[in-house]
């Protein structure tokens, strides 16, 4: 790996991507681990935090521009802002189903699909890990 590639990016690429990363690997660990208590909680809360960013910070991001500065990733983003919104609240009203349905789907949807995208040739993350 080499990090030099992500670090030569401009802002906020480099704090999207390291927060992405972390939302990869503190996802995993919440969808592996025990479910219910304080660790898992605050491990949620981060979780959450870190979604947050990535999406918030993708606005400006704009490599790859299809309706003016935007592409159909910055409509992720809004779903995916939306799901982090709808997915708390199902929680709080104990509602546990929807909230495990509705963060599997931003695990996978918001993170590993749109993750394996960035590591096309030619991407940032791409030269990250394989040059």
């Amino acid at each position: 790996m080499n990090f030099s590639h992500l670090f030569a990016q401009s802002s906020p690429i480099p704090t999207h991507a390291i927060a992405a990363m972390l939302a990869i690997i503190l996802g995993a660990w919440q969808l592996l681990s025990k479910k219910g208590n304080a660790t898992h909680r605050y491990i949620g809360y981060t979780w959450v935090l870190l979604m947050l960013y990535v999406s918030i910070s993708s606005f400006w991001i704009h490599s790859i521009k299809v309706v003016g500065l935007f592409s159909p990733i910055h409509l992720l983003s809004i779903f995916t802002i939306w799901t982090l919104y709808k997915s708390v609240q199902a929680v709080r009203r104990k509602n546990i189903a929807k909230h495990k349905r509705m963060m599997k789907l931003l695990y996978v949807l918001g993170l590993v699909i749109t993750g394996l995208f960035t590591l096309l040739p030619n991407r940032t993350m791409y030269e990250v890990f394989f040059i």
